[in-house]
């Protein structure tokens, strides 16, 4: 959905982006969904969550993100350029893993592989990569106890290669999720898209 103006208002290269990222497939656990993007951040944008499922039990949710493509016609001097993406993904981790003090890095490293692995150029990258632990107490103390990982960022595509850039943050929501990458040359069965707004 794009935020802000009417359809017919919407610059031809915003358009563009749109139809690169509607284009794009990513492997079959990635079920993606067109949402209300935000009205204030930029003049045009338009947002996306996904959900990553397991693949022996597709009705198993492993991890969760946003991704908003923003679009300022004038340009932005903190972006670097006219388009801005910006994301938040979640995942469960095993204690293990959380405790482990080179975590942040290495999840700052997904994102920045993924996005050289799909040739999505980039550049004014910022983010924070969060973990937390949480176990249960008193009347609840029987619940098991829980870790996650979550990472906010933000970049400045390069390109115009949308398509590119998407798939590599669904290739970070997958590596968050703990699945295993894709063997190049392999093709996945299309991705199931719900309730797409257009």
């Amino acid at each position: 959905m794009v935020a802000r103006r009417e359809a017919d208002d919407v610059p031809e290269e915003f358009s563009r982006a749109l139809a690169a990222i509607r284009a794009a497939r990513p492997r079959s656990e990635v079920v993606l969904e067109e949402t209300p993007a935000p009205q204030r951040l930029a003049p045009f944008s338009v947002a996306l969550t996904a959900d990553v499922v397991s693949p022996v039990d597709p009705d198993l949710e492993i991890g969760t993100g946003r991704l908003v493509l923003l679009h300022d016609p004038a340009g932005h001097e903190a972006w670097q350029g006219t388009f801005r993406l910006v994301t938040y993904v979640r995942a469960e981790l095993e204690h293990e893993m959380a405790a482990d003090p080179l975590l942040p890095g290495v999840g700052w490293a997904w994102l920045t592989e993924s996005l050289d692995s799909h040739q999505a150029g980039f550049t004014a990258a910022s983010g924070t990569v969060t973990r937390v632990a949480s176990e249960s107490f008193g009347a609840i103390a029987g619940e098991a106890a829980s870790a996650q990982i979550e990472i906010r960022a933000s970049w400045t595509p390069l390109d115009d290669a949308f398509d590119a850039h998407l798939l590599a943050w669904c290739e970070l929501l997958c590596t968050t999720a703990g699945l295993p990458p894709v063997a190049p040359g392999v093709v996945t069965l299309p991705t199931r898209r719900r309730s797409a707004r257009r």
